[in-house]
């Protein structure tokens, strides 16, 4: 169960832009986003919190202990910065995991031990992939390929790290790395050879260490990819029909989920399951609507992810074992009052989902409109993509 960060889908399908309502005058309904653990054996929902007085947090990963990181706005440091987090058991107490030494940092994934891998800017103003110690203690710079950019988008319970790094200023490859981020290996792409300007992005790792993401093709479009243990021999999974797929989380016997363009219609986009060692991607339908995109798988199968319904309303789902059956998350669990959830980012092997969310409540006066874009399902070539915005602002 390794998920990436807030901005990771390889093929920029956006999952949901959320802009709050405005109204006129005092007592308007605002719409806030927080992100919740619910625990599918209770039904119970925890707000996560966040670090920020003012601002709500986005949850991204989760262990099988209930461990969630995520990130959020940090109150006292100028220009809203934004820190990687992580809590205690079971989605309580949230702790500020600080940075490389530059000013925001933000999480790719977790393993059972606590060990968080994710990007970070450093004290030269550099953005690199980072790795923790257990229970998320002290960050460690993995480096990159050139001098500039890498990030860790997933680990497992080895410490093998996943990602992707610049190698030469042009392209992006996937990585690798050894037992606690040694040594940060070029998984390569689906082309094959040196050739510039062919991307590939590492997303998620199991236990036997094998990778998925997605990689330029041959013929131009990004496809989902897995490898063997280890990260050794890059194989294509193809798509639903469409030009392109995505793949972002990978259980213990090797089903992948992600995303990818269908022959439905002008090319819906709908979230895929695989068979044990991505063989045979299978479409998971939808809640009514034209769009889905899976975001976390656990060991049994179980899918959480997005979803429109025939509304045109964003949903967070889940499925049963081995993919089957989308619900409506909103109707397996008590939510409170107010409170619809949009999508689902992860699931653990023990029932418990992160999600994020809407909530309506009435304020005094009427906020600064803001767009929330939320996506999923991928692996984090957006989140790199964000990191170059801030550089050039």
């Amino acid at each position: 169960m390794t998920f990436n960060q807030c901005f990771k889908i390889r093929n920029l399908i956006l999952v949901a832009a959320m802009t709050p309502s405005l109204g006129l005058g005092t007592d308007a309904i605002a719409q806030d986003h927080h992100s919740f653990l619910i625990d599918l054996n209770s039904r119970t929902v925890t707000n996560l919190g966040s670090l920020s007085r003012d601002y709500g947090a986005n949850a991204m990963s989760i262990n099988d202990a209930g461990q969630v990181v995520g990130y959020s706005q940090v109150d006292g440091i100028g220009g809203g910065a934004e820190h990687a987090f992580i809590t205690g058991p079971d989605g309580m107490g949230m702790r500020d995991l600080g940075t490389l030494g530059g000013w925001w940092s933000y999480p790719g994934g977790i393993n059972d031990a606590g060990q968080v891998v994710g990007q970070s800017s450093t004290v030269k103003g550099e953005y690199h992939a980072f790795i923790t110690g257990p229970d998320g203690r002290g960050m460690k710079d993995l480096g990159a390929f050139g001098k500039n950019d890498s990030y860790g988008n997933g680990i497992n319970n080895v410490g093998q790290v996943v990602g992707h790094s610049f190698l030469d200023g042009v392209a992006n490859h996937a990585f690798i790395t050894g037992p606690n981020g040694t040594g940060m290996r070029d998984l390569g792409t689906l082309v094959g050879g040196a050739v510039r300007y062919v991307d590939s992005f590492g997303g998620g790792i199991n236990d036997a260490g094998q990778v998925v993401g997605q990689s330029h093709t041959a013929e131009g479009p990004f496809h989902a990819f897995i490898t063997g243990p280890d990260g050794t021999g890059m194989r294509d999974l193809g798509t639903l029909g469409g030009d392109t797929s995505t793949a972002g989380s990978i259980n213990d016997i090797g089903q992948v989920v992600g995303s990818s363009l269908t022959s439905v219609g002008e090319g819906e986009t709908h979230a895929f399951i695989t068979g044990p060692d991505g063989m045979g991607m299978r479409d998971l339908g939808t809640l009514g609507g034209d769009y889905s995109s899976a975001g976390g798988i656990n060991d049994a199968g179980q899918v959480v992810g997005q979803s429109r319904t025939a509304e045109g309303e964003y949903r967070a789902f889940l499925t049963g074992p081995d993919g089957m059956g989308m619900m409506d998350l909103n109707s397996l669990s008590y939510m409170p009052k107010g409170v619809t959830l949009t999508y689902a980012i992860d699931i653990n092997n023990n029932g418990q989902v992160i999600a994020g969310g809407v909530s309506e409540a009435v304020v005094p006066e009427v906020p600064e409109p803001e767009t929330y874009t939320l996506m999923l399902a991928g692996l984090g070539l957006a989140g790199f993509i964000a990191g170059r915005k801030r550089r050039l602002a």
